[in-house]
């Protein structure tokens, strides 16, 4: 099959390079600096994690977003993912199917039949978010449940790199962490979500309240840092996010909507961040 550079470049853009943080951050974290660098299958998994699961998570939601993603300002970029066209989208299953079998396969021979029954699970959350229909995507605040399937990143890795699994507070702390990521971008979505018709947690909450769950999302994680996981430094840089949240909801911004300039720039300065904390948690292992 010919494929050609454009339509690599729209497949690219469909995985969201800039979003690949949360499935390498969940997928270094069990490893807690003890990186098996020499080991292919560290590499294999972490490529994994980059394009192939995220090509599958977020072109599967293009399918069935299309008509939201026309109204979406802030898609058609590599940050956001691709706005495309409807003979573009039609073509996305098959290639989905085609890489994540590949996938599928390398990380079987690799490590056997538990690593199928995680892939298995993975195809088996999105397809209870994304179904048409009745598919959670649309049912708040079912929709934050499924944020959770990102959680089988870890047993991957630790699995793939012989590494323990983490205690219970760092399922709770990443199950927080998923559900944070998940309501943060509804809030920047919720003009096209109700101009489509897409029922979320922020359109049923409104972006005032949207925003105080997150604030209090990320308190709950700030706590577990400090009494559960006693790293004063996460701490307090959870601390730091936590105040300049109130400080958007109270003074900033509250109910008014992102510029596409701002929503850029929250997704660059997120990404910084999110580069920053994964490479402390690799490093420490303070939430392990």
């Amino acid at each position: 099959m010919h494929v050609s550079w454009a339509t690599l470049r729209f497949w690219l853009q469909v995985s969201r390079p800039g979003l690949w943080f949360p499935t390498l951050w969940l997928y270094l974290l069990p490893l807690g600096g003890s990186t098996p660098w020499g080991s292919p299958a560290f590499w294999v998994g972490l490529a994994y994690c980059g394009f192939p699961l995220n090509f599958l998570v977020y072109g599967w939601n293009d399918r069935v977003d299309q008509g939201n993603d026309r109204l979406n300002p802030r898609k058609g970029n590599w940050l956001f993912g691709a706005r495309g066209r409807a003979d573009q989208l039609a073509r996305l299953p098959s290639a989905m199917a085609a890489v994540t079998a590949i996938s599928f396969g390398v990380l079987t021979a690799l490590d056997g039949p538990r690593q199928l029954a995680l892939a298995l699970g993975i195809v088996a959350v999105c397809w209870l978010y994304n179904r048409e229909p009745g598919g959670w995507r649309g049912r708040p605040p079912l929709e934050l449940l499924c944020q959770i399937g990102y959680l089988l990143v870890v047993p991957l890795s630790a699995w793939l790199n012989e590494a323990p699994l983490p205690p219970l507070a760092t399922w709770c702390y990443l199950a927080l962490f998923t559900a944070q990521a998940q309501l943060m971008g509804e809030v920047m979505d919720v003009d096209p979500d109700r101009q489509a018709g897409r029922r979320t947690t922020a359109t049923e909450l409104g972006v005032r309240r949207t925003k105080g769950l997150i604030a209090a999302v990320v308190a709950a994680e700030a706590a577990l840092a400090f009494l559960v996981f006693h790293d004063p430094l996460f701490g307090t840089a959870l601390l730091a996010f936590e105040g300049w949240l109130l400080l958007d909801l109270f003074v900033l911004f509250g109910e008014r909507r992102y510029s596409l300039a701002w929503m850029k720039a929250l997704g660059l300065i997120s990404n910084g961040m999110a580069l920053l904390s994964m490479g402390y948690v690799w490093r420490t292992g303070c939430l392990l």
